[in-house]
């Protein structure tokens, strides 16, 4: 698949399943979208039909899961991880129909979404692909918790950190390069995960009512309590970079970068696009012909490294 140019889906395709939060049936429909759309969540179920596109500062909720909205009060919450699966797999451009108010779970991760647009096919587009690329570092923090751009001279690499007071996570590392074959086999059957001293908070507060051993980590008493144990040893510190990817891709643009955090989360993912994009010094839009241009003078043009995970379990 060429990098260079903008993709959307082949055809329409469906995607059924529960809404982790809201506990109820959810289906969205993935459908082709012309160059330069971007991508666009669209309320089927409301009239007339709401349009929300997928950028940062549509972000209107970053508790347990990133949420969109138009303003009036129409929202669709739960998209992480369908956006880290279109980003994952190179799509610039889709309309996506939501019959309410929150996207299927599916099994935790982002392989159901993956499935489905491998089976629609992508399509290119005639027109160039646009990059934000970062020129300076920016920052955000939360106690000891943070996330920051930096500048990088290809493509988007991530850096994740997880640390958590609890023997079966521990402290967990990822050091990841976004690319298709790469976020296939290391990023996108990582799930989700919650403890279950949480869930009566949770239930009263009216969120995870869809969460269940089919579709999220549930850990108890310092071990896993799905019966078939996790898929990676680090799934933990996967899934939150599983997650950092579709966040980041709410710049609207692939971002050239280094991404690197520490106990963060969608809160800090999202602040540090927002404070990217309110810094009109700090990033630059171009394609890649300027891209390839910029990287020839300096004689350092080369593909994308393959990812590396790096747990760090001390």
């Amino acid at each position: 698949m060429r990098s260079d140019i903008q993709h959307t889906v082949e055809r329409p395709i469906t995607v059924e399943g529960i809404g982790v939060h809201t506990g109820k049936p959810a289906a969205i429909t993935i459908r082709p979208a012309g160059a330069g759309v971007g991508v666009k969540f669209i309320r089927s179920d409301l009239e007339p039909g709401i349009s929300i596109p997928a950028r940062y500062d549509s972000v209107c909720g970053t508790d347990l899961c990133t949420a969109i909205g138009d303003g009036s009060g129409a929202s669709v919450s739960t998209i992480e991880h369908l956006m880290s699966a279109l980003a994952g797999l190179g799509v610039d451009n889709a309309i996506v129909e939501v019959d309410g108010a929150e996207t299927p779970i599916m099994d935790g991760s982002a392989s159901g979404f993956v499935e489905a647009i491998e089976e629609a096919g992508l399509a290119e587009l005639p027109a160039p692909r646009r990059f934000v690329k970062v020129l300076k570092k920016v920052r955000v923090e939360s106690g000891a918790s943070f996330a920051e751009l930096s500048p990088c001279g290809r493509g988007l690499k991530l850096d994740v950190e997880v640390h958590f007071d609890c023997e079966v996570i521990g402290r967990q590392r990822s050091r990841f390069d976004l690319t298709r074959d790469a976020y296939l086999r290391e990023v996108a059957r990582a799930r989700t995960f919650g403890f279950i001293r949480d869930v009566e908070r949770l239930w009263k507060a009216g969120m995870a009512l869809g969460a269940s051993l089919d579709n999220t980590i549930a850990i108890g008493d310092q071990r896993v309590l799905n019966p078939e144990g996790l898929r990676y040893r680090d799934e933990f510190v996967r899934h939150k970079t599983l997650d950092a990817v579709g966040d980041l891709a709410l710049a609207g643009l692939p971002l050239i970068g280094a991404f690197r955090s520490y106990r963060g989360g969608h809160r800090l993912n999202v602040g540090v696009l927002q404070a990217l994009f309110a810094d009109k010094s700090a990033y630059r839009v171009v394609e890649p012909a300027a891209i390839s241009v910029s990287r020839s003078r300096r004689g350092d043009f080369v593909p994308a490294a393959a990812a590396a995970f790096a747990p760090d379990m001390s």
